[in-house]
């Protein structure tokens, strides 16, 4: 618990010198009542009431009094975003330490999630979003960044920019397939896997025309999967080709990638489509096909664990800064419970946060 005061004491406190309590504390108490099932300020401080003596132990609470719920939504509102952004990065760190993870090198997954409800008046079409940057082989954040008025682009090139890729091979979807976001990967010391759709013309019309020729001139070498789940059957087939001469110019664009994929449902229903991805270094197309798999991860083991979990997609907080830093705060208690060997769901565990006392302790006993 040091570990995560420490942590949140490094960020600069907006408030003015008459503020009661400590920055550090009012994060803590936000943290630990969000893994306890809390999903907003009046949750929040509904906690802080009813676990008065356990949190004294903690953190400090000026004549023993707890924080009330304006306190904690106007923290929020203040908040720098980016100081927010940093503390979760460091948190991260200190969560792989305890852990006894190294630095990330597998498939980092970058996407964006719209916190639905968090929109002022007037304004339910562009709700909050927040981008985060996720580490698909360990299910952990690394990064998260708030899009300002919903520039999803401009965010991801921002949260890249904080960490280092170097040995990660980052995925993202075809919003993100222009030259300024290989760019910034490659320069971070990573390569990248994009999907390629109509939005770049061009480079898709490129990589179609190179797998004619290639299976035209027969050299193409597919790699084959089949699975069954949810009532259908899914065959997935995969190739990696060359770049033609000629394509567009793409930063450090080394090959195409295509997938084939073929759904039959219950019923005899079968549907087929066709992907297509670019890569700056020439991968296996079996590799290729389980990192496109792998990145939807960031779909199945994040915005869904905050949206089901957390119940982020329903939280009217909306109000300056609060939306992003509240998801911050939402994503180090996912990690933490997900960090926790119990084969338990996350909301089992958030259960046993909660009614138990020495599980709550553990949970913070992988942050170092």
């Amino acid at each position: 618990m040091e570990s995560v005061l420490v942590i949140f004491s490094e960020i600069d406190d907006p408030r003015d010198h008459t503020a009661q309590y400590e920055l550090s504390a009012l994060l803590f108490i936000a943290l630990a009542a969000t893994l306890c099932g809390a999903k907003s300020c009046v949750d929040i401080a509904d906690f802080a009431e009813s676990n008065r003596t356990e949190l004294a132990d903690i953190v400090s609470l000026p004549g023993h009094a707890t924080p009330s719920h304006d306190t904690f939504s106007r923290l929020f509102r203040l908040l720098d975003p980016e100081q927010m952004e940093q503390a979760l990065r460091r948190f991260g760190t200190a969560m792989r330490a305890g852990l006894g993870l190294g630095p990330v090198d597998g498939t980092v997954a970058v996407d964006g999630k719209r916190l639905r409800r968090g929109y002022e008046r007037g304004r339910s079409s562009m709700p909050p979003l927040m981008v985060g940057i996720w580490d698909a082989e360990t299910r952990l954040s690394i990064a998260a960044r708030a899009g300002k008025d919903g520039d999803e682009v401009a965010a991801t090139l921002a949260a890249l920019k904080t960490v280092t890729l170097k040995g990660c091979l980052v995925t993202d979807d075809a919003l993100h397939c222009h030259p300024e976001m290989a760019r910034t990967i490659r320069a971070q010391g990573g390569h990248y896997l994009l999907k390629l759709k109509g939005n770049n013309g061009p480079l898709r019309t490129a990589a179609e025309a190179a797998f004619a020729a290639a299976e035209t001139a027969g050299t193409l070498k597919w790699s084959t999967t089949q699975g069954t789940a949810h009532d259908r059957i899914e065959r997935r087939r995969g190739c990696v080709f060359a770049v033609p001469p000629g394509a567009p110019a793409f930063p450090d664009l080394a090959a195409f990638g295509r997938i084939d994929n073929e759904r039959t449902k219950k019923g005899g229903k079968t549907e087929t489509e066709t992907h297509y991805v670019v890569m700056s270094q020439r991968l296996p197309a079996w590799r290729m096909m389980s990192t496109v798999r792998r990145h939807w991860s960031v779909e199945n083991h994040l915005h869904r664990q905050l949206d089901v979990v957390f119940r982020e997609d329903d939280a009217r907080t909306r109000k300056d800064n609060a939306p992003g830093n509240l998801s911050v705060i939402r994503r180090m208690a996912l990690d933490m419970l997900q960090a926790h060997p119990d084969k338990r769901s996350p909301a089992r565990k958030m259960n046993l946060a909660r009614w138990k006392q020495s599980f709550f302790q553990e949970l913070f006993s992988y942050v170092r």
